[in-house]
């Protein structure tokens, strides 16, 4: 009981560790650098979001219990958004539009993400990243491409990792960062 109260949040280690790992991911600077993506609130956001939806499409294959942690994923991910917009000084009423709009994104995104990486055709990615990663900036053909065969390769990545360490928080990505211009 002690524990729980000393504990970081009412969230367990594993799924602390596996958002540390997102967001430890969704920082890198090859994908602000090299991939063109924007350095921006909205950009860091969509990083975010990306590499959250990437494992929880990977957990959501393990039945209940990645669905369990994927849940645990999302939620600490969107107390962390709202702990983020009270720092940046959003008020109270403005949190909660906010944090809606966050999550029809969220759930827009993932939708059309599983969609996308389905496809065969490499252009629906690419228009999905294009519309969603690149959305404030004009990306260059080169960086969309390269942020598309980046997430495919994360895709690959953890679809070969097993479930008792993805549940665990033992998230492994890759450490391609895009093939961009250097």
């Amino acid at each position: 009981m002690l524990s729980k109260l000393l504990s970081r949040s009412r969230f367990d280690e594993r799924t602390h560790r596996m958002y540390d790992a997102v967001v430890a991911q969704s920082r890198r600077p090859a994908l602000y650098t090299r991939l063109g993506v924007p350095d921006s609130i909205d950009g860091r956001f969509e990083m975010v979001v990306l590499h959250a939806l990437l494992v929880m499409r990977r957990l959501r294959a393990f039945g209940v219990r990645g669905e369990a942690a994927a849940q645990g994923l999302f939620d600490l991910m969107f107390a962390d958004f709202d702990r983020a917009l009270r720092e940046l000084g959003v008020g109270d009423l403005g949190v909660g539009r906010r944090i809606k709009r966050m999550a029809r994104a969220f759930y827009g995104r993932a939708a059309r993400l599983d969609e996308a990486l389905g496809e065969d055709d490499a252009e629906v990615l690419a228009a999905f990243l294009e519309r969603n990663a690149f959305g404030t900036v004009d990306p260059e053909t080169y960086e969309v491409a390269a942020l598309a065969d980046y997430v495919r390769a994360q895709a690959r990545c953890l679809d070969r990792q097993d479930a008792e360490k993805l549940t665990s928080g033992e998230i492994e990505f890759t450490a391609d960062g895009g093939r961009g211009r250097d």
